[in-house]
């Protein structure tokens, strides 16, 4: 029983002499490794100094001035908003002088030039009111005649132009259209310009064309135009 008890206590002393020597030997590794490091600096005032030192290194960031950074912010709007000026002047002459190019084309071309052609303007005048056919020409299928109007006398006159009548010199009756002529014409004498529109299909072999028209509904005004050559025909 006495032996027991003795090899039960040198157990327990082999027991709590290994636990030592094994807690001094991971102590020791434990200081070896972390040898050279060291707890970082929290305290606020310390970044504050780091950042500032860093800052002004010479590895650091130099910090603009607010007065350099709003300089150069207007300058540059500045510049952008010439630059935008510039541009919309430029493009203002451009637009200005193609209005003009296209202008003195129009007007020195024969297709727009009434003078050009022989035998126009034809007039006819009734009641104080004159209708004119100003040119004749060409365009797609079509035959387009000028047609203005004015009126000089007392009062208003109205027009249906289903009322209008075109004639060729083959004595045929021609569908037309027209675009731009009043349905009342007023009494100021400002001249109002439309067109009368014939399908060239309609012609054959037609040279001549006449053209009336009367007011709506009194039907006393009588406007004839006669003898209107058919050019360009083809």
């Amino acid at each position: 029983m006495n032996s027991t008890v003795v090899l039960t206590l040198i157990l327990l002393f082999l027991m709590l002499g290994a636990g030592m020597v094994s807690g001094m030997w991971g102590f020791a590794m434990g200081h070896a490794a972390l040898k050279g490091v060291t707890q970082p600096d929290v305290r606020p005032g310390n970044k504050l100094a780091g950042s500032k030192q860093g800052a002004t290194g010479n590895n650091g960031v130099a910090l603009l001035h607010e007065e350099d950074i709003l300089a150069s912010v207007k300058a540059e709007r500045t510049g952008k908003k010439a630059s935008k000026a510039d541009k919309n002047k430029a493009e203002a002459m451009t637009s200005n002088q193609s209005s003009t190019e296209k202008k003195n084309d129009e007007q020195s071309s024969p297709e727009t030039s009434a003078t050009t052609e022989p035998g126009f303007p034809l007039k006819s005048q009734n009641q104080g009111v004159t209708m004119q056919v100003l040119r004749a020409r060409q365009q797609g299928g079509s035959l387009l005649l000028n047609v203005s109007l004015k009126n000089q006398g007392a009062s208003p006159v109205r027009f249906l132009y289903s009322f209008l009548n075109v004639t060729d010199d083959q004595g045929h009756t021609l569908s037309t259209t027209t675009d731009g002529l009043p349905e009342e014409l007023p009494a100021t004498g400002q001249e109002v310009s439309g067109t009368v529109s014939i399908p060239t299909a309609m012609l054959e072999d037609a040279k001549k064309l006449s053209l009336k028209l009367t007011d709506y509904p009194e039907q006393k005004l009588q406007l004839q135009i006669s003898d209107i050559p058919i050019t360009n025909k083809r």
